[in-house]
């Protein structure tokens, strides 16, 4: 049986060692000029000791486009494709079609995955993009397990879907912290150079905990829990769907690199030896919930969540 690639969101190069060895297919990295909500900031430097690191253990790396580009930086994305085609990655990850249009001119062979976020949500969008050059549609974190393997029945490109992690609830490009500490006459200095991960905001009816943060591309709020579907695997595996994606923004390497682990298992026992993986995912699935952080609980995002026409 066809396994799905396990792809994994490196913080650093050095990660990418760890991240391998725990059986890692593929790495998504980039920084945050032209990427969103990455695990960790890659320099043109630290992208082609990726792609170096990479090819020692035979591994793939997507570098992130996905940003919305606004006229200031269209200019320069020529550059950054044509650097990325000469270091031998081998996907780039776009959402906006100035990076389409871009990866046409300069770079025509390189192979492009689909992201929009939100709105790849029915295959027809999927194939359209498809037939526009994408290889791969990524899937919005919002549907349902019964809506995915529709989509992958009819799509003729490559989907990938999201199976831990959190999710973005909301961005805007403005710089909303810094907007709101100033108006309360304070001033806090924000780091756009590395997230910062203890601000929250705080639903008191609810009880939950958002994680906010802010970067060059603006503020960004993230689901109160972490998508983890670690025991639900088969119906995505059976319906051959291509790639599974452990997205670690905000967490630690070390957590990052154990999920990684416990997911490469989930997975092969779930394609090769299937009454194996039904008796031991309750275990992995407690694995993770025993190094899970305490104010990030587990639950299955949109998987089993009803359909509303």
């Amino acid at each position: 049986m066809k396994k799905p690639e396990l792809l994994v969101t490196p913080t650093s190069v050095a990660h990418i060692h760890d991240l391998a060895k725990a059986g890692a297919d593929a790495v998504v990295i980039g920084e945050q000029r032209y990427g969103l909500r990455l695990a960790g900031e890659f320099t043109r430097k630290d992208v082609r000791e990726a792609v170096d690191v990479a090819r020692q253990y035979g591994i793939r790396v997507y570098v992130a486009m996905n940003a919305l580009f606004h006229n200031d930086k269209v200019e320069e994305l020529s550059d950054y494709v044509r650097f990325l085609a000469d270091t031998g990655v081998d996907a780039i990850i776009f959402g906006d079609p100035a990076v389409l249009m871009t990866v046409r001119e300069v770079a025509p062979q390189m192979k492009l995955h689909w992201n929009t976020e939100t709105t790849a949500t029915n295959w027809y969008a999927c194939n359209y993009w498809g037939r526009k050059g994408a290889k791969r549609a990524i899937l919005a974190r919002e549907l349902s397990m019964d809506a995915i393997i529709e989509i992958k029945q009819h799509a003729e490109v490559e989907i990938e879907v999201q199976v831990h992690g959190m999710t973005c609830m909301f961005q805007s490009k403005r710089s909303l912290i810094g907007n709101y500490f100033e108006y309360q006459g304070k001033w806090l200095e924000i780091e756009k150079k590395k997230y910062e991960k203890g601000m929250f905001l705080y639903d008191k009816e609810r009880d939950n905990k958002y994680p906010i943060f802010e970067d060059e591309n603006g503020t960004h709020i993230m689901s109160p829990n972490d998508i983890c579907i670690i025991d639900e695997l088969e119906d995505m595996v059976d319906a051959g769907i291509d790639s599974f994606k452990i997205d670690g923004v905000l967490h630690e390497p070390e957590y990052i690199t154990k999920v990684t682990e416990l997911y490469r298992r989930a997975i092969d026992l779930c394609a090769e030896q299937r009454e194996r993986y039904e008796a031991e995912k309750d275990e992995l699935l407690a694995q993770i919930e025993a190094i899970q952080p305490k104010h990030r609980p587990l639950d299955t995002g949109f998987f089993f969540k009803e359909t509303v026409y």
